[in-house]
């Protein structure tokens, strides 16, 4: 076995997922292109050395089809030997890519290897009336009765007695840390602009920052209740019935989400060059980090969304670590009552956790999400001179995902 080493991480702006948003007009396979394009610039990769590209894509239909890994390849003018494989663990897509990058260098399959997400909700086809993930299969719904994630939020909240001003704080903290490390400049080392074809530029900021208060959060409507209380076509029961069936101790599903502390719709790419230390020795580059270890979990897949804390536990194990011997953790907020949970269930204190602010705040670009969380551990690591971090993740379908990496 050899070490996978991180040789760098680049990364776009995160873009108003919504038609009009900055990166919109951008077709996904270029937006990732020019990612790529941008990691062979900063590191003198000659990208013919590159032996896959693995991406992660939590949609990969309509123009984010086709096998975007491949055809971003093509799309950015990379040798045609250059091969290109999308992945899909909703959430944890991009997290995967390089958790997988990093197994394909550890067992000596491949030397040099670029790990990639890119997501841009803006251009996501219209829904159809698909709210669940279970593919319209009727066997497994009545198996599993999956509902909406939003839903699954409230019922995480509903479980663990989490009020609506708890979620709220926790969305005005991820408000003012993003601020703050906006104005300091903790994400300038891995984003990089995105520009038009002639040059000009389209983006060279975080797009979805917002003032906000506890007073004007409290004032938004709960996202999801109409959702969970109604009988939709083509169900014959509501989804917060759904949840009580698998969880009867829920007397009532509390609806304490809405769009100022859940995720927001994003547009983005980011990429990150995994390499053996011998590949990085002959090409002269200077790694920044090891990835010590890669982990993903399943849980309980109506309620969904409860597997980063579980995550976490077996990718520590695996590295043979404890949560005190981790510096810093990005914990993909999902929700409020996401990372409330993680923190609940670890006992980690919050100033360990998402000390930059996190998808609340910044906006959750799914497929990209994976990388741009490392992309801003790595260079929170570094800023405040620490040496471990932990990125984790849930995912759709009642899934997570986690990394450890340490600093070199």
């Amino acid at each position: 076995m050899q070490n996978a080493v991180i040789v760098d991480v680049v990364r776009t702006p995160r873009g108003k997922g919504k038609p009009g948003g900055a990166l919109s007009g951008i077709h996904p396979q270029e937006l990732l292109a020019g990612v790529l394009r941008e990691l062979e610039k900063r590191t003198g990769l000659d990208p013919g050395d590159v032996e896959d590209v693995l991406t992660g894509c939590a949609n990969a239909v309509g123009d984010h089809g086709d096998c975007i890994a491949r055809m971003s390849v093509l799309a950015a003018g990379w040798p045609e030997h250059v091969p290109g494989l999308t992945m899909n663990r909703f959430c944890g897509s991009g997290q995967q890519a390089y958790n997988s990058a990093a197994m394909m260098v550890a067992a000596g399959q491949a030397d040099i290897v670029v790990a990639s997400g890119v997501e841009m909700m803006s251009r996501y086809p219209a829904a159809g009336g698909r709210l669940t993930l279970d593919g319209a299969n009727e066997k497994l719904r009545a198996r599993h009765p999956l509902v909406p994630q939003g839903v699954s939020a409230d019922l995480i909240a509903s479980l663990d007695g989490v009020s609506r001003a708890a979620v709220d704080a926790y969305a005005l903290e991820s408000q003012v840390r993003a601020a703050a490390a906006i104005a300091d400049g903790r994400f300038a080392k891995s984003m990089v602009p995105v520009l038009a074809e002639d040059g000009s530029l389209v983006l060279d900021r975080e797009e979805l920052p917002r003032g906000t208060s506890l007073d004007k959060l409290g004032q938004l409507k709960a996202s999801f209740e109409q959702l969970g209380t109604a009988v939709l076509d083509g169900y014959d029961r509501s989804f917060d019935d759904m949840c009580r069936e698998v969880y009867p101790q829920v007397a009532a599903v509390e609806h304490v989400h809405h769009a100022g502390n859940s995720s927001g719709l994003a547009d983005g790419a980011a990429a990150v060059l995994i390499t053996s230390e011998q590949a990085a020795r002959e090409h002269g580059w200077r790694p920044r980090a090891r990835i010590i270890a890669g982990a993903s979990i399943g849980a309980e897949p109506v309620i969904m969304l409860t597997a980063p804390g579980p995550a976490t536990a077996r990718v520590l194990a695996k590295a043979g670590m404890s949560l005190s011997d981790i510096d810093l953790f990005e914990v993909n907020e999902a929700f409020a009552s996401v990372v409330l949970r993680f923190l609940r269930e670890t006992g980690v204190d919050h100033d360990r956790v998402n000390v930059n602010g996190g998808a609340i705040a910044l906006g959750h670009p799914i497929g990209a999400s994976g990388p741009i969380l490392l992309a801003t551990l790595l260079d929170e690591l570094e800023r405040r001179d620490l040496s471990t971090g932990v990125v984790t993740m849930c995912t759709g379908g009642g899934m997570g995902t986690a990394t450890v990496i340490e600093r070199i």
